[in-house]
């Protein structure tokens, strides 16, 4: 006997859409603002800092697509619903990020072997507001991680909480711009190093935030369990539940923050009628939705136990 549950998917679209929005135009007024400022306020580290801001766009598109089909109901084709793209969006974020670090760190190895071995003549001291504009990206992309997270935990979506941390990575780049902008305004050129030693530890930082944000898109897509303790504790409340004798073949697949799948097989009375086995089973799914909200679908397979004591 199987039951299967509706899929409660109302992953409040409203919210990502608008929040990712917000984003999107925030990283154009910060790539607009960036890129200026280290035109005008002869800032090499902004300019580089702007390009950055700018793959935030391509991260903030593809949720903003995503999302319009990830929630969407399961059809023919898509029986166990659209879930798994927003698991590749996070992927892509993730993989993006590791871009963005590895660029920073190989564009500040770069300016450092120029530094040493270059004209240190050539180095231009940035003006005040190469400054202002670092500093208004870290406290503008700060805010933006925040309401992104929020809202990326509010609607369970894995993407946008991927995407927030993005922000933040973004937020993180800016600060060594401001340490190296600040240190070679008020302290002179010879501090211009600063600039690439710190964007290498920021590289190193972001290359870290991938890794966490890729590594359980990997564990979803290949189907991987909810762990042990998951199971057991899926097991204990079937076992509470008056009627079941025994319970095995319990399978649960995660995807994001929910639970797409719990598989299991509960063993009864061999002389229950089809009615009562169909009530019991209703109340396993009743039972294990009442104790993990994050449960969308159920399948419970009835099979004989041992004869009930007379």
């Amino acid at each position: 006997m199987t039951i299967e549950t509706e899929p409660d998917v109302q992953a409040n679209s409203a919210i990502i859409q608008r929040v990712t929005w917000i984003g999107f135009f925030s990283n154009i007024l910060l790539a607009i603002t960036k890129f200026l400022a280290g035109v005008f306020g002869h800032s090499q580290v902004l300019i580089a800092d702007a390009v950055h801001s700018m793959s935030d766009l391509a991260t903030d598109v593809a949720v903003l697509v995503g999302s319009r089909y990830w929630d969407q109901p399961a059809d023919n084709e898509h029986p166990y619903g659209h879930a798994k793209l927003e698991m590749i969006v996070t992927l892509l974020i993730g993989a993006t990020l590791a871009v963005v670090g590895f660029e920073l760190i190989s564009n500040a190895i770069m300016s450092l072997y120029d530094m040493i071995i270059g004209d240190h003549e050539t180095v231009t001291v940035p003006n005040v507001w190469a400054l202002s504009a670092a500093i208004f990206s870290i406290l503008l992309k700060e805010w933006l991680f925040h309401i992104t997270a929020s809202a990326g935990k509010k609607a369970h979506s894995t993407a946008i909480v991927a995407n927030a941390w993005h922000h933040r990575s973004d937020a993180l780049s800016s600060i060594p711009a401001a340490l190296a902008v600040g240190a070679t305004l008020f302290l002179g050129k010879e501090y211009a190093f600063l600039d690439p030693i710190g964007t290498i530890v920021v590289g190193l930082m972001i290359f870290y935030t991938a890794f966490l944000i890729i590594r359980p898109t990997f564990n979803s897509l290949m189907d991987a369990s909810g762990g042990v303790e998951l199971t057991n504790r899926i097991n204990n409340e079937v076992l509470s539940i008056k009627g079941v004798q025994g319970v095995h073949k319990i399978r649960t697949r995660p995807l994001g923050a929910a639970l797409y799948g719990v598989d299991l097989h509960v063993q009864v009375d061999p002389d229950m009628n089809v009615r009562d086995a169909h009530y019991l089973s209703h109340q396993i799914q009743d039972k294990l939705r009442s104790k993990f909200a994050e449960i969308v679908d159920t399948t419970v397979h009835v099979e004989p136990g041992k004869e009930a004591n007379v």
